[in-house]
């Protein structure tokens, strides 16, 4: 299962640089959506990309609230 926290964690990495580009584009007037500008062609995939990401948080936290509860 290494593997999977490992994917889960470069997935959440990645999805928080993008909402942080999303938030400072936001004030500078760009758009700085780094997952919209390179699968922006493939709406579906993009979807695909933030639903990994979204279900990654969850996996990394309940991975984290399992492993406080054994303390």
């Amino acid at each position: 299962m290494k593997w999977v926290e490992t994917s889960a964690t470069f997935l959440v990495v990645v999805g928080a640089v993008n909402w942080g580009l999303v938030g400072l584009g936001g004030f500078l007037g760009a758009n700085w959506n780094v997952v919209n500008l390179v699968l922006g062609a493939w709406p579906q995939v993009e979807w695909l990309v933030y639903v990994l990401v979204g279900a990654s948080g969850l996996w990394l936290g309940y991975d984290a609230w399992t492993k406080m509860s054994k303390r």
